[in-house]
């Protein structure tokens, strides 16, 4: 791993404990149960996508968390920026981590190929 690539790692860490920290003191008690996945920061470190873990939201509550942390984002970027002492903090984009649910959807495929060829 290069210098680069080590100070990156180091930039998402620190936001994937930063930005719970700055949820859990926002007054809406909505925003507290989110659990954040992973923090994907760009090469510059100018954006960075922070994933979020789905549970069990429907697709409307889905977005309406969104909508939240879209109008808490100025306020996650100050509070990262004041507790690190930072010039500059990257610009958060929020998304529902759907991974685990397409893995889980090609498990689910292979074990359905797998059954079908044992009846054959």
């Amino acid at each position: 791993m290069t210098e680069a690539q080590i100070k990156l790692k180091r930039t998402e860490s620190i936001l994937q404990e930063l930005i719970p920290q700055s949820l859990g003191a926002m007054n809406d008690k909505r925003l507290h149960n989110l659990n954040i996945i992973e923090v994907k920061c760009s090469r510059g470190k100018s954006d960075a996508k922070v994933y979020i873990d789905p549970m069990e939201y429907s697709e409307q509550e889905k977005r309406d968390y969104l909508k939240l942390l879209r109008k808490a984002r100025p306020i996650i970027e100050t509070h990262c920026l004041k507790d690190q002492g930072w010039y500059r903090c990257p610009k958060f984009t929020f998304e529902f981590d759907e991974h685990l649910k397409k893995a889980q959807n090609i498990d689910d495929l292979f074990k359905k190929i797998a059954k079908e060829k044992e009846e054959k």
